[in-house]
């Protein structure tokens, strides 16, 4: 394993793979912020309206037999 380390240098090894996975981490949040069902930050505009047609329409009382 050393012998691996001798042909890289450690600091632009450890620098690249870091970059990498924020760039990674980035892309993925992005991709997610895209779609409709994982975006969490303007919420889910479905969901809400099927609460308010909830809301809205008229509860029937319930019917005991007997």
């Amino acid at each position: 394993m050393y012998k691996i380390w001798t042909l890289f240098d450690p600091r632009r090894v450890l620098v690249a793979l870091s970059v990498f996975l924020f760039v990674l981490a980035i892309l993925i949040h992005m991709i997610l912020l895209g779609t409709e069902k994982f975006n969490w930050l303007e919420g889910n505009p479905y969901k809400a309206a099927s609460v308010e047609q909830s809301i809205s329409s008229p509860v029937e009382p319930l019917r005991l037999i007997g």
